[in-house]
C-alpha cells in the first residue's frame, strides 16, 4: 500500500510542476531570443550523454585509440549522418561499424 502512496505522490508533484506551463501556453509569448536559445537544449543534452560514453567506455580514462569500438561506431555514424541526413542509414552504419570493430578486435586479440 505504501507503493501506491508513493506513486500517487510522484504523479501529483509531476502534475503540479508541469501543469502551469500548459495552462499558460496560449497566453504567454516568449521572447524570440529565448525561443532560439531553447532550440539548442536537445542537442546539448544528447551531446552530454553520448560524448562521455563514447570517449570513456570503461568509465575511467579517455580512450582515443582504434581499439575503442564505441569511438569507431560514433565516427562512422557521424560521417554518414552528416552526408546522408538519413537517420535509419546512420543508425545501421554506426551499429555495423561498432560490431565489426568488436569482431575484428576479438579476432586479433
Amino acid at each position: 500500500m505504501n507503493e501506491f502512496y508513493l506513486i500517487f505522490g510522484m504523479a501529483v508533484v509531476t502534475f503540479l510542476i508541469r501543469y502551469p506551463m500548459f495552462a499558460l501556453s496560449g497566453q504567454v509569448e516568449f521572447p524570440q531570443t529565448l525561443v532560439r536559445a531553447l532550440r539548442y537544449v536537445p542537442p546539448a543534452v544528447l551531446t552530454a550523454i553520448i560524448v562521455p560514453a563514447v570517449l570513456m567506455p570503461n568509465g575511467t580514462t579517455i580512450n582515443l585509440s582504434y581499439t575503442n569500438a564505441y569511438l569507431i561506431g560514433a565516427l562512422a555514424a557521424a560521417a554518414v549522418g552528416w552526408f546522408s541526413r538519413n537517420l535509419l542509414l546512420t543508425i545501421v552504419v554506426g551499429m555495423a561499424a561498432f560490431f565489426s570493430e568488436q569482431v575484428l578486435l576479438g579476432l586479433m586479440g
